[in-house]
């Protein structure tokens, strides 16, 4: 699973290069939004990226929890908080939302190998 993981972060890091060069305006719109968002402010990157990794649980988005998990442990987050944000949105999203921390699981051995 480490290996996938690794696949994943690198092909979506290619193919959000070759979107930029197919539609720019899209790639620098979201990316300018993101950028805003998601400075540290009144809550830090940390806290952001927690919730971030929280809503793509809920939302089942295989892509967004690996690249929030890995952007939580960037910005300082512990195993065991990025395990909690994965809890709280298995608490507001029910089944399909528990059903998904065995990807965060997966993306945290491929990244924190203990």
């Amino acid at each position: 699973m480490a290996d996938e993981t690794k696949e994943f972060l690198e092909k979506f890091k290619n193919d959000v290069a070759k979107m930029k060069q197919q539609i720019p305006e899209t790639v620098n719109g979201f990316a300018a939004l993101f950028g805003k968002v998601m400075q540290e402010g009144a809550l830090s990157v940390r806290e952001k990226e927690l919730i971030a990794l929280g809503i793509g649980v809920a939302q089942r988005c295989v892509p967004c929890i690996r690249a929030h998990v890995q952007k939580s442990l960037d910005a300082g987050a512990t195993k065991q908080q990025v395990l909690e944000a994965a809890s709280v949105a298995v608490m507001m999203g029910g089944g399909p939302a528990y059903t998904h921390i065995p990807v965060v699981m997966d993306t945290l051995e491929a990244l924190q190998p203990e």
